[in-house]
């Protein structure tokens, strides 16, 4: 029986494997169960509460060996973390795909998966914790921070600062693998940041990472400390220990001056929420030995949750859900407003996703930092006009701590991957990089994702829910050349919400690799161009036109 061990991916430029294809998917696969980016590796748990990057650990010595012993035109087949079968197929094709978490229509709700996971048949993959392609909480820090800059331009009066956070105090919560980057990202952009946690060791993490400033002791120390560095305009983040269903309602009492609110709790799991009035030390005893009751209970701390967001919004803060469902959840749990905040998509975000932009990233497989600095110059070379993403990249190099694997993400839209990925190429080719690099991205993208409550909620042609098009988007990169391909359901959101595509692509310095990077980092953004184009959006059919998309519905006007 295989069982828990510390897993760190391997550094250097000695293959382990038959190619750096295959030896890429290893580091990567390895990398999501290091202790310095896993929540709880001993469990295969990356991030979100439950995101397993294996379904078992001997799935995990079944995939490690698979990876090592695959030929160059072959491929991996893993059905929910578990290795199922390997196929030859060609060199072009993907040497991994992935399927996590997918359950047909009428059975895809928690309890139905929980019953399906109790019996070891699948696992939940989140995001980028069942593809392999997780880098730790800067993984959504720069989306983040893209949403709080575009918070901080719609507040962009003189009060305000002017389009910066200067001046304001954001509230939020959970310091968890994605909670945990709103600290920085609100720092930032200039701002002050209040961040609730019921887990004390997630507040001391993210201060040891440098995600987090300081710890205050209560909530008074708080908003003293809050205030004073508001009335400074100096950018500060604070995490405070309680629980937010109870600690949002008592600040909303209190009338405090908080002029943004926004949440990242683990809401989208009933059972990784932790209910008012139940002690820490208890929660994962209650919610395995009553799911029903627990579930029930942490519905009515969210719905509690929800209602002092809305009352904050009453009184005047910008408030909106970060893509966590818990308005859904606060919904089933009985507050009739849930919905009266918007989500951050189409609040902030849905302009660049017509733009082909999303969270490109990429890890350098050789565990030198020096790698990473060099593919920031690269980036500020190719994009000298860009101000906005060479202030996010030299930012990033300064305070943005590396967790396993040294790695980068920025968002770059159509076009501007394809440069990338190419001159990351030339740059392993000359020996300016010491070995390959992993690209790939969040599911979180432009294209690859159908989630009403998230990525897709209120499309322009009420397209929210088709889930055609994350099943386009991985099929046309398996077709384009990328390295390994997945589709998972329920990421971020929760069972029954979302369905999401997911690629990564390996640059090794070859011809091959060269060609397969200009195929897939143009398709893969192109995916999420036609998508928006084909819902109504002007600004996505000019980005079409300009980049020579072929949209056949609009080659007949």
């Amino acid at each position: 029986m295989s069982t828990p061990r510390t897993v760190r991916a391997a550094r250097g430029t000695t293959l382990s494997a038959k190619g750096w294809q295959q030896e890429a998917a290893l580091r990567m696969f390895h990398n999501n169960l290091d202790p310095e980016v896993a929540e709880h590796p001993e469990d295969l748990v990356v991030y979100g509460g439950t995101g397993r990057a294996a379904r078992d650990w001997r799935s995990f010595d079944r995939i490690t060996a698979s990876l090592r012993d695959l030929e160059g035109d072959e491929t991996l087949l893993v059905q929910s973390g578990r290795p199922v079968g390997i196929m030859r197929t060609h060199e072009w094709a993907p040497r991994v795909l992935l399927a996590n978490g997918n359950l047909v229509g009428d059975w895809a709700n928690w309890p139905e998966f929980r019953r399906l996971e109790a019996e070891g048949l699948t696992m939940y993959g989140q995001m980028t914790a069942g593809s392999w392609i997780y880098i730790g909480t800067q993984g959504i820090l720069q989306g983040t921070y893209e949403t709080f800059a575009a918070v901080a331009a719609k507040l962009g009066s003189s009060e305000h600062g002017g389009g910066t956070l200067a001046g304001t105090v954001t509230l939020t919560a959970g310091l968890g693998g994605m909670g945990g980057a709103q600290p920085l990202a609100v720092t930032m952009n200039g701002g002050v940041a209040i961040v609730v946690e019921c887990d004390g060791s997630r507040i001391d993490r993210r201060i040891r990472h440098r995600y987090l400033d300081v710890r205050a002791e209560n909530l008074d120390e708080a908003l003293e400390l809050a205030e004073r560095a508001r009335v400074e305009r100096r950018p500060l983040s604070i995490g405070v220990l309680g629980n937010a269903a109870e600690v949002f309602p008592e600040l909303l009492s209190r009338g405090a001056p908080i002029d943004i609110v926004t949440d990242q709790t683990s809401a989208h799991d009933p059972l990784a929420y932790l209910p008012a009035g139940v002690p820490f030390e208890d929660w994962k005893r209650l919610a395995a030995d009553k799911p029903e009751e627990f579930t029930v209970r942490a519905r009515e701390s969210m719905a509690a949750h929800v209602a002092a967001m809305v009352g904050f919004m009453d009184a005047g803060a910008e408030v909106f859900d970060y893509g966590n469902s818990i308005r859904d959840e606060a919904r089933q749990g009985g507050f009739s407003r849930a919905f009266d905040f918007p989500g951050f998509v189409p609040a902030y975000i849905r302009p660049l996703f017509c733009e082909g932009k999303g969270p490109f990233r990429w890890a350098a497989l050789s565990g030198d930092p020096a790698d990473i600095a060099r593919t920031d110059q690269a980036i500020l070379d190719l994009f000298p006009e860009n101000e906005h993403l060479a202030r996010w990249i030299r930012m990033a190099g300064e305070r943005v701590a590396f967790q396993g694997l040294p790695a980068r993400i920025c968002w770059l839209g159509q076009g501007e991957r394809a440069a990338a990925g190419r001159r990351f190429n030339e740059l392993v080719a000359s020996g300016e990089i010491s070995a390959p690099l992993a690209i790939g991205r969040d599911h979180l993208d432009t294209g690859s994702v159908a989630s009403p409550y998230r990525e897709t909620e209120g499309m322009k042609d009420g397209s929210d829910a088709i889930a055609d098009w994350p099943l386009l988007n991985a099929m046309v990169n398996t077709a384009s050349g990328a390295s390994w391909v997945s589709i998972h359901h329920g990421g971020g959101v929760g069972m029954g919400r979302s369905i999401h595509a997911g690629q990564v692509s390996v640059a090794d310095g070859t011809d091959s690799a060269a060609a397969k990077l200009q195929r897939v980092l143009t398709n893969d953004p192109a995916m999420g161009v036609v998508r928006h184009v084909d819902a109504g959006y002007e600004e996505a059919e000019r980005v079409a036109r300009t980049h020579g998309i072929r949209v056949p519905m609009k080659e007949g006007e």
